[in-house]
């Protein structure tokens, strides 16, 4: 279906509601995934939080939920503090949560976001505020817009930086933000589709610049996609969600032989002959425990770091050190791992 060709209406004017379809459809998504994530039904008197920038993914996300769940629903938005516009677009998704009759609280962040990279610093500060907004309300779960067009394009950047089946599992369905699940239901929506409720209903949008900005990867991939036919952004969106149950079940094997091969005592690991990608997830575990256990802080290490190189030296026969923990073959297929010893200083 095509948009409605009348112009978006002004914060003060009324809002027509979305299609009952599409409102039952963001119900039955939202509960799936919410018992997915949390094992148990959503709660009849549950309140729902949404992050909403003013955007139209975010504005349709708002009108579904406002319609599914009335008065359950509480919204929020964040300025980072990075744009002059910001303000005043916060006020603007404030005023359209007021005709809805939900809650809305605009957020900062308690630090300026400075660093090498700002869209990192703004994530992170963001769903910071999120997180603490979240507990004051005693949300149930936090709602963001990503949806099917979002996935292809972060499934396209991640085959371009050569991603394992993680990376490729692309914006997972749901995760947790500490004790309160992050849930992603518009994941198997178009952005068309979400753009065409946005229109209808004559909600006024907020543009983020940054969406058009050519430095940065996502917008390529975006312009990209929109410029040919071969590629479907709904069957790519599929093929990360497909990915992301192998990812699942790749975790599960890898933790089953965890608990049987891993001797955190002895820092010993029983991973040699084992398919590459398993012994990956193992050694990473292992690392990452023996550093907690040792108080190893620095260099910094994560579940995602390269280890590749590391594993050429154990399958070599070579002992190799990373991340502070030294790595060395033993007998029988062991692989021994300890707090490297300091560096000798000349």
């Amino acid at each position: 279906m095509s948009p409605p060709a009348a112009p978006p209406a002004s914060a003060s004017d009324t809002l027509n509601p979305p299609d009952p379809e599409a409102v039952a459809r963001f119900a039955a998504d939202l509960n799936r995934l919410f018992a997915e994530a949390a094992g148990e039904s959503l709660s009849a008197g549950a309140t729902i939080a949404l992050a909403v920038s003013g955007g139209a993914d975010s504005m349709a996300m708002l009108l579904l939920a406002a319609a599914a769940f009335p008065g359950r629903v509480a919204a929020a938005t964040v300025d980072h503090g990075l744009r002059p516009e910001a303000a005043d677009e916060a006020a603007l998704v404030a005023a359209v949560c007021a005709q809805l009759g939900v809650p809305h609280a605009t957020l900062a962040p308690p630090a300026p976001i400075t660093g090498n990279s700002v869209q990192k610093g703004a994530r992170e500060a963001r769903y910071a505020a999120l997180a603490a907004w979240m507990e004051a309300t005693g949300a149930s779960a936090l709602l963001t817009a990503h949806h099917a067009d979002d996935q292809a394009e972060t499934l396209l950047m991640r085959l371009n930086r050569a991603s394992g089946v993680a990376g490729l599992s692309g914006i997972r369905p749901w995760r947790f933000e500490g004790e309160h699940p992050v849930l992603r239901p518009l994941l198997a929506w178009r952005r068309r589709d979400l753009r065409t409720i946005a229109a209808a209903a004559r909600v006024p949008l907020v543009e983020d610049p940054s969406n058009t900005d050519p430095r940065h990867d996502r917008t390529r991939f975006r312009e990209l996609l929109a410029g040919q036919a071969l590629l479907d952004p709904a069957a790519l969106a599929r093929s990360a969600a497909y990915l992301g149950e192998a990812e699942a079940a790749l975790d599960a094997l890898a933790e089953t032989l965890r608990t049987e091969r891993w001797s955190p005592g002895k820092g010993l690991l029983r991973a040699a002959g084992l398919p590459r990608e398993i012994q990956r997830r193992l050694v990473r575990a292992a690392i990452t425990e023996l550093r907690s256990a040792s108080g190893i802080a620095t260099p910094a290490f994560s579940d995602s770091a390269n280890i590749e190189a590391l594993l050429d030296a154990l399958t070599a026969g070579k002992a190799a050190t990373q991340a502070g923990v030294l790595a060395s073959p033993g007998r029988d297929g062991h692989w021994h791992f300890a707090p490297a010893p300091p560096r000798r200083s000349l």
